[in-house]
């Protein structure tokens, strides 16, 4: 499946603050692009899931970026009511299978 996004591109600035305090920190001589390419193919992988999971991308999703070191991040971005959702069911399937991940 190829790159998940949102009615246009307007899901980007929806209203939910996906920028970390260190977003536009640069070090020269990083390979930030390899760590994001991993980053975003996994955010990806986790949107769809959310999509199949009857969530919208404009009220909880994944986003991709990079720490200090060129690191793939993944960070959950969403509105507290989406997220105590996704908690629920994240909650709902440990308890399903005892727990085990």
């Amino acid at each position: 499946m190829g790159k998940v996004t949102g009615a246009g591109e307007d899901w980007l600035s929806d209203g939910l603050d996906v920028e970390g305090a260190d977003s536009g920190l640069w070090v020269p001589a990083v390979d930030y692009v390899a760590g994001w390419r991993n980053a975003r193919e996994t955010a990806d992988r986790l949107n769809r899931a959310l999509l199949a999971a009857g969530f919208e991308l404009s009220e909880v999703r994944a986003v991709a970026s990079t720490n200090g070191e060129g690191r793939g991040v993944v960070r959950v971005a969403g509105w507290p009511d989406a997220v105590d959702r996704l908690a629920e069911l994240l909650e709902e399937l440990a308890d399903g299978d005892g727990g085990a991940a």
